[in-house]
């Protein structure tokens, strides 16, 4: 086994979608209030990792949906902090290709050693390939790597990704890294 980094470099991966619906069920927000790099440089700090990305992926309502106007405020606001920000259209109420574009970036972040650390905030068991490929990369590179889903502690689904490490938010983690600014 390759030996752990004295630092390790993080990324984080935002779910938007699918970290907003695990805290509206724990902690009963009706909208998005989280802080992407509030939210992961306190996980990353907590856990002894150097947060070198934030990565916000989301699908966008369309534009006569009074949410659209949100999520186009919200998403020009985290970039202008510096995020990498991805997002779809939805169609038909369903998100399609999130998924599978933080499937793609994490497994492309890994064979290019961007980071140690994949932090992913999610819940969402399709991306349970994605630790087995991360695993398989770290072999073949000869070199240690960990990839950690981080969701809200309470929340109904209390499993993170299968093969990952699991972080529970606890909500006084939650509350300390919301977004002072509302979107809406």
């Amino acid at each position: 086994m390759p030996p752990e980094p004295a630092v390790k470099r993080c990324v984080a991966f935002f779910d938007a979608q699918n970290l907003f619906n695990s805290a509206k069920n724990a902690f009963g927000y009706a909208w998005p209030n989280f802080d992407p790099h509030l939210l992961s440089r306190a996980i990353a700090t907590a856990q002894g990792w150097e947060l070198v990305e934030v990565r916000f992926y989301t699908g966008i309502p369309e534009p006569s949906d009074p949410r659209n106007r949100f999520w186009k405020n919200k998403l020009a606001a985290i970039g202008r902090k510096g995020a990498f920000v991805f997002s779809r259209p939805v169609r038909s109420g369903r998100e399609k290709g999130v998924d599978v574009r933080i499937a793609l970036d994490v497994v492309g972040g890994a064979l290019r050693n961007e980071f140690d650390v994949a932090l992913v905030f999610s819940q969402d068991q399709d991306l349970s390939e994605v630790a087995r490929e991360i695993r398989f990369i770290a072999q073949e590179q000869g070199r240690w790597i960990k990839i950690a889903s981080a969701y809200p502690a309470g929340s109904a689904n209390s499993r993170g990704i299968n093969g990952t490490d699991w972080i529970r938010i606890d909500r006084p983690t939650y509350d300390a890294c919301l977004d002072p600014k509302d979107y809406r």
